[in-house]
């Protein structure tokens, strides 16, 4: 069991959310509430990969590995609630079925 947050395991989970960020496209309504949820979810997420990005380049990976996961839980949300398309991609993203 690996129990320390090294560099190459920050800048993995930071490729993978990048990625992911890449990959969904929003596709609720312009008007609607959910286009509302859409934007606030991926406002979060990239907030949360911005602070990670910023704790990594300072050193500090136990906190940047923290936000980073935070992030990443905003974008599964996010895809789960149907707010984005993922094109079915479970290995970026956890998915309802």
């Amino acid at each position: 069991m690996q129990d320390t947050v090294t560099e190459e395991r920050i800048d993995r989970y930071l490729a993978i959310t990048a990625r992911a960020l890449d990959k969904l496209k929003v596709v609720t309504p312009e008007r609607s509430f959910s286009k509302r949820l859409a934007d606030d979810f991926l406002n979060m997420a990239t907030s949360y990969y911005s602070d990670a990005k910023h704790f990594r380049e300072e050193g500090d990976f136990v906190t940047a590995f923290a936000a980073v996961n935070y992030a990443h839980g905003w974008i599964d949300c996010g895809a789960r609630l149907g707010l984005w398309d993922v094109d079915g991609d479970d290995q970026l993203f956890t998915l309802y079925e």
